[in-house]
């Protein structure tokens, strides 16, 4: 097997295992901040490759590349919303337009070659117009948060936890999502057949328990079991009010 596609194999089972134990560990314990540092590692790793792969090999770059960069730029600006760089730095300043201008420039050429494939009958080179619209949607949505972090400063509180869960957690499920269809693909070939929710479940484990957090944290303000760092106080075991 060639290095990178082992390389790349190897490192996105590794952010997938430690993306799951991060998004059912107890948050902001030791164990969630840890396998969540690892998840960074391993994704940033897993993409780079991951985009070597499509160019050199020609595989779905219009997909493979767009999913790439945009789990990078999830992964990134959920860190740094966490760990902020010091405020007013210029280095601050230029990572917070690049990314900015990196999920506006991704989600907008996503945008106009989801309309292609439908106008040309569904599909566009022969890729659907669902993941077109799906990385759209992403880009989209993060570039308009970035917008309001750029306006009103870093979001604090409340606002903060959702930002950095929804990051991570998309992140995650495009991971899933890739070895979903990988190992979909992989069972095909070997005439094996599985039901669909079973190949779904990964990227479903993911989206319920994100929605359950960001129902949690922005809906209910319960901070129960969550440690919050970087803050006066800790609260574990109690509900905590946050404004947003």
């Amino acid at each position: 097997m060639e290095v990178t596609v082992l390389l790349h194999i190897l490192a996105g089972g590794v952010g997938l295992l430690s993306g799951y134990v991060a998004l059912y560990a107890a948050k902001g314990a030791t164990v969630h901040r840890k396998s969540g540092m690892l998840f960074v590692y391993a994704m940033l790793t897993m993409a780079t490759f991951g985009v070597v792969l499509a160019v050199s090999r020609n595989k779905a770059p219009e997909i493979n590349i767009p999913a790439a960069t945009l789990t990078s730029y999830l992964i990134i600006t959920a860190l740094t919303t966490v760990r902020p760089l010091d405020a007013g730095s210029w280095k601050a300043r230029w990572l917070a337009i690049g990314a900015l201008l990196l999920a506006l420039g991704v989600g907008s050429v996503m945008l106009i070659w989801g309309l292609e494939a439908i106008v040309n009958g569904g599909k566009r080179n022969g890729m659907p117009a669902f993941p077109f619209f799906m990385f759209a949607t992403i880009g989209l949505l993060g570039a308009i948060g970035d917008l309001r972090v750029m306006r009103s400063g870093p979001f604090t509180g409340a606002s903060r936890l959702v930002r950095h869960l929804w990051r991570m957690s998309i992140a995650l499920f495009l991971a899933a999502l890739s070895f979903s269809v990988q190992m979909a693909s992989m069972l095909a070939r070997k005439q094996i057949r599985l039901p669909g929710g079973v190949i779904a479940l990964p990227m479903v484990l993911v989206l319920v328990t994100m929605l359950y957090w960001l129902w949690r944290v922005r809906l209910r303000r319960s901070l129960r079991g969550i440690i919050l760092t970087g803050q006066r106080s800790e609260v574990r075991g109690q509900s905590a009010q946050l404004t947003a």
